[in-house]
């Protein structure tokens, strides 16, 4: 990843979004030529000079002091997930070491997953990575543990199995947050081959994939809602909740719920014993983590 263009395509398209009426600058009567605001103006809005500014956003300046970032941040409007990714955008070259060893998830975790066997859950770390799922989540979304351990990937599943988009409710909308999500791992991230290679091949064989790469849209998802439709019950509507695990913030614990007494709380009991009466009452197995 060339760390001075990404720096400038995310501030120039985070500048793109402000109109100068909406951050109460007067009108110049000049015409422009691209949307947004002016490095000019962003630079002004930022309370640093018009040099620095277009020096930061061409990747020549110093790395800039919190109190820019912050600054920058307040300017260009920016929410925690795109500070998050300006401040790993801005870091040092090589002050961040790629991922060299494969991701485990630990015992206690694959327990909470087998308690959890009422809901769809399972754990994603680096690149989107499934790193392990229950029989629910197999079932409602895709078999991860069927697949080859390399392409266990939640990006790689809506973008690129056609089943996704059958099955994936508004799955423009999903599969899109789900490129945002590749981008902030990117930028925390830059020296990662799997990574690269996996943006790579979406690149190849997803024709939504580059437009939306392109909007340097970033996203760290915590909660919202979800809905699903499966061949057997038809129509699954949850609310879902993403949650750092303590011990490891490359996981992520990502658990679906329906609500009490719903359809959709009638459908799982209906596809958990369909479940059981299809594979038997052994437990899981657990899967391999995908490697670094």
């Amino acid at each position: 990843m060339d760390r001075s263009r990404e720096i400038a395509d995310f501030l120039r398209t985070r500048r793109a979004r402000i109109t100068p009426e909406s951050a109460g600058l007067p009108a110049d009567g000049r015409a422009r030529r691209v949307p947004g605001l002016r490095r000019e103006e962003a630079a002004r809005l930022a309370g640093v000079s018009t040099e620095y500014y277009t020096r930061l956003e061409q990747g020549r300046a110093a790395r800039p002091s919190p109190e820019v970032v912050d600054s920058l941040a307040r300017a260009l409007r920016l929410d925690a997930a795109e500070r998050e990714h300006l401040t790993d955008l801005l870091a040092r070259p090589g002050s961040r070491r790629a991922p060299v060893s494969p991701q485990r998830v630990r015992q206690g975790l694959h327990l909470m997953l087998r308690t959890l066997d009422h809901v769809p859950a399972f754990v994603i770390g680096r690149r989107t990575d499934v790193l392990a799922s229950n029989r629910l989540a197999r079932a409602v979304l895709t078999d991860f543990d069927a697949l080859p351990v390399p392409r266990r990937n939640l990006a790689r599943y809506y973008l690129l199995d056609p089943e996704a988009r059958e099955r994936t409710g508004d799955w423009e909308q999903v599969a899109c947050e789900t490129v945002a999500m590749l981008r902030l791992e990117a930028g925390r991230c830059p020296g990662d081959r799997r990574l690269a290679d996996l943006i790579g091949e979406l690149t190849l064989n997803s024709p939504e994939f580059s437009t939306w790469w392109n909007d340097h849209r970033v996203l760290r998802h915590t909660h919202g809602s979800a809905h699903y439709w499966h061949p057997l019950v038809g129509d699954l509507h949850f609310s879902y909740e993403f949650m750092q695990l303590p011990g490891d913030d490359n996981q992520t614990l990502c658990v679906y719920l329906p609500e009490p007494d719903s359809a959709t709380a009638e459908s799982l009991g209906i596809l958990s014993s369909w479940n059981a009466s299809t594979t038997g009452t052994a437990p899981d197995p657990r899967p391999s983590a995908p490697g670094s």
